[in-house]
């Protein structure tokens, strides 16, 4: 499994996670570093930003016949210019994943079965706690990648 991040603390908990190889994402050369990693590309890319660059970079690492899958939520505003014949020529597919596809009747109770047996370490995302009259600070630290996950915690 590979990681690109632009923050070095996310790719170090990407490695920590699982993932074999890692990759910084504002290295120029991250997309021809990873397409030669893998042989060309990888046959299938998840994109969680919500950033038209990630997207981007995620669809220069997917290799022919591969799938690009992003679940990121960019501004409603946000386009990426699909280059048409690599679709259709290199027989790629594109498609979005709201809530990673959950249903949550059928889902839930397998995730929660994952966690408890130690496979779904969910806990290891929690990056902050804070309190409600604090979260100007938490959508900072959004804004600056520095957050992987955080919750309000109310008393």
């Amino acid at each position: 499994m590979i990681a690109i991040d632009l923050a070095a603390g996310k790719r170090e908990l990407a490695t920590r996670l699982g993932a074999t190889m890692v990759f910084d994402g504002s290295d120029p050369n991250c997309i021809d570093a990873v397409r030669e990693a893998t042989g060309g590309g990888a046959d299938h890319v998840f994109e969680f930003a919500g950033s038209v660059r990630a997207f981007e970079t995620a669809y220069r690492i997917t290799r022919r016949g591969g799938t690009t899958t992003t679940a990121g939520l960019p501004p409603a505003a946000a386009q990426f210019g699909l280059p048409l014949v690599n679709l259709v020529a290199e027989e790629r597919t594109v498609k979005g994943s709201y809530i990673g596809s959950c249903v949550p009747v059928r889902d839930l109770a397998r995730y929660i079965s994952l966690y408890r047996g130690g496979r779904l370490p969910v806990n290891l995302l929690l990056s902050h706690r804070l309190r409600l009259e604090d979260i100007n600070e938490g959508f900072d630290r959004l804004h600056t990648g520095e957050a992987v996950r955080q919750v309000i915690v109310f008393d």
